[in-house]
């Protein structure tokens, strides 16, 4: 996997004008030796495409990209227990959203394409991915030698390295990053310059409980987390959103993280939320606030 074989992807998906202003960037993040792992994952694709159909060397060579952390997935034949059962979030979002028929769709955040996945099976005429993740393209790089991933880019990229104001999207997914970011309100401003007028964000974040609008930054770490930046109450989230000139909002979701959804597995062999929780009380985190709880909102771009 190169910087070549990304642009190549980008020109596929007719987004070829939008190489000159990445390709820069995809260089540098896909130098050889841009990450000390990347040889390794490379060697793990190799062994995939050489695997021939023996279930013992697929699965191993899968397991050379650990960790996994959405799913789950059937790849050749060898099930993937990812930490997370993205299967149980999905449930409970895609009757809710517009339908992704024919829709040009923005997954933020997308890990290594498992909604992407889903997005595509529900219609989406192209669905384009971003993460600065590199193992997570890698794994999608995996999947995609074992299914179909037609009409489906991933960029190891952040949303504000896209190019600017595009509004080409006609829905735009954010799940899971507003509190990784230091600005949730110019992250917010970003989704909007992505979707086209009328286009339709769905945002899944953690929010604190309670139906006053507040915030809070944790000073440490959150649920073991170091990158949580501010947390929001659906009120204040609401308030964020209509700040950042969203209409219709809308609470679709709103659901405690349990331990059947986020748990340790073989494929993600670290800690998890067990870990995250305090033993005495899994109402609480291990640092005191309040044990993780997501909503899911939508809203319609001006």
């Amino acid at each position: 996997m190169n910087a070549d074989d990304v642009l190549a992807a980008l020109v596929d998906a007719g987004l070829g004008d939008w190489c000159d202003a990445l390709s820069p960037v995809m260089h540098a993040r896909l130098a050889p030796g841009a990450h000390g792992d990347l040889p390794r994952w490379n060697a793990a694709l190799e062994a995939i495409d050489a695997a021939n159909g023996d279930r013992a060397k697929l699965e191993s060579a899968l397991m050379g990209l650990l960790p996994w952390r959405k799913g789950p997935f059937d790849l050749g034949g060898i099930r993937v227990d990812a930490e997370w059962r993205c299967d149980l979030k999905w449930a409970r979002l895609a009757d809710r959203i517009e339908p992704l028929a024919g829709r040009r769709v923005l997954d933020v955040g997308c890990g290594n394409g498992w909604y992407a996945l889903r997005m595509r099976e529900a219609g989406a005429g192209f669905v384009l991915g971003i993460d600065p993740t590199l193992l997570y393209l890698v794994q999608f790089r995996a999947i995609a030698r074992l299914t179909d991933t037609r009409g489906i880019c991933l960029l190891p990229l952040r949303l504000d390295e896209l190019p600017t104001a595009t509004r080409a999207f006609d829905t735009a997914f954010s799940m899971g990053v507003l509190y990784h970011q230091r600005s949730p309100l110019a992250h917010l401003g970003e989704l909007r310059a992505a979707l086209r007028p009328g286009g339709q964000l769905v945002l899944e974040t953690l929010v604190l409980p309670g139906e006053d609008a507040r915030a809070a930054t944790p000073p440490g770490r959150y649920a073991r987390m170091n990158n949580v930046w501010l947390l929001p109450s659906i009120a204040e989230l609401r308030t964020w959103l209509a700040r950042s000139r969203f209409r219709d909002i809308e609470i679709i979701d709103e659901t405690p993280t349990t331990t059947d959804e986020q748990r340790q597995t073989p494929w993600m062999p670290f800690e998890s939320l067990a870990e995250a929780l305090d033993p005495n009380d899994p109402t609480l985190t291990i640092e005191g606030w309040p044990a993780p709880r997501r909503a899911v909102l939508t809203a319609t771009a001006p």
